[in-house]
């Protein structure tokens, strides 16, 4: 193993991101050099030579955000099941001689919930009601999905939300092919007849995010569903109106702030074969951090 680590970030535009924060506080607690640098690549025609740095030695992680998660699948040698099914590799790395892609989003986003307690063994299958049906959708869908968690999903667009149900509904778990996904319009008078109450509700839009803070994805004439418990994705402001109006109706909120965390821990696992210390990752972030993945 080298003492000398370079990983870095793919995206554009990148603005002040976070990631380097967090992976500083990994590599310090193992004590490896390095750095964890920002490829912003505004042209996806130099992404090809980015790749190629893994094959040279020169580069040995790589996470990827907007607008490449799905434009580098093409570009690397193999990519995992998850991966595949989500459309969307968000992590490359170099093993066995193979670049290899893979999403630590959904495992990041199950992660988060398990440190947050909200699901403890029921007996019941749980039902999630999701806003939103971008790239961090399919993700999140694909995780409860595989949970055995029936769906809700709610799109501005109807096609787009029937688009990732009827991927979904093709997927094989370990207790068999899972069902129960439905797809709503994103409006007012779908959320209202929703006929049964979600056990959590996950914002997977950017409403809500820095620097339109006041944006909120949910109707403010309507109120939330009793019992549920409010995940925002969104987590530059931590605290989104989302969350603030699910905490006023006495409901558990949080934001993406932990998600972040743990994809990237699940990343820097990959790269490193160590354990990632996630305390000391989530410690690097202060209350008041702001910025992109």
């Amino acid at each position: 193993m080298t003492d000398k680590f370079l990983f870095g970030l793919l995206g554009y535009p990148l603005g002040h991101s976070l990631s380097p924060r967090i992976h500083a506080a990994a590599r310090q607690v193992h004590s490896l050099g390095g750095e964890y640098r920002l490829f912003a690549l505004e042209d996806e025609r130099d992404i090809p030579v980015l790749i190629d740095r893994f094959r040279e030695g020169t580069l040995h992680g790589l996470n990827v955000t907007i607008p490449y998660k799905s434009k580098v699948i093409e570009l690397i040698d193999e990519i995992t099941p998850t991966a595949r099914s989500i459309g969307a590799v968000n992590t490359i790395s170099f093993q066995q001689n193979q670049v290899i892609g893979e999403n630590t989003d959904a495992g990041g986003f199950l992660a988060d919930l398990g440190r947050l307690g909200w699901f403890p063994e029921s007996g019941r299958r749980l039902r999630a009601l999701l806003l939103g049906s971008g790239g961090a959708a399919r993700a999140v869908a694909y995780a409860l999905h595989q949970h055995g968690w029936q769906l809700i999903i709610a799109a501005r667009r109807l096609e787009q939300a029937e688009k990732i149900a009827g991927s979904l509904q093709k997927v094989e778990t370990d207790e068999g092919t899972q069902f129960g996904v439905a797809s709503i319009l994103l409006d007012r008078k779908s959320l209202a007849s929703i006929q049964h109450s979600p056990d959590l509700i996950v914002n997977t839009t950017p409403l809500g995010m820095s620097p339109h803070k006041n944006g909120c994805p949910w109707p403010a004439d309507l109120g939330l569903p009793p019992q549920a418990a409010v995940y925002d994705l969104v987590y530059n402001p931590v605290d989104t109106e989302f969350t603030r109006t699910a905490r006023a109706a006495g409901l558990r909120s949080a934001s993406g702030i932990g998600m972040l965390v743990e994809q990237a821990a699940l990343s820097f696992e990959i790269w490193t074969g160590l354990a990632a210390p996630r305390d000391e990752m989530l410690a690097s972030l202060s209350a008041n951090s702001t910025g992109a993945r």
